[in-house]
């Protein structure tokens, strides 16, 4: 069986703002990929609410799109 890494506790804040780069970053990859559900462990609901905020944020020059 592949090793696990073990997930590290995120907190789920009840508003999610795209301006919150440092909260936004905890659920991206060094590469700037966002993480999946299954690796954050978060409700769908909140998963997709933090998509969205991480999109808005590379829109604006926030967050990047792909990690150099």
């Amino acid at each position: 069986m592949a090793h696990q890494a073990q997930r590290e506790e995120i907190e789920i804040k009840k508003y999610v703002d795209y301006k919150d780069i440092g909260y936004l970053k905890q659920f991206t990859n060094p590469h700037a990929k966002m993480l999946s559900k299954k690796r954050t462990s978060i409700p769908a609901l909140k998963q997709r609410e933090i998509a969205n905020a991480i999109k808005r944020a590379r829109y604006m020059a926030l967050l990047p799109y792909v990690a150099a």
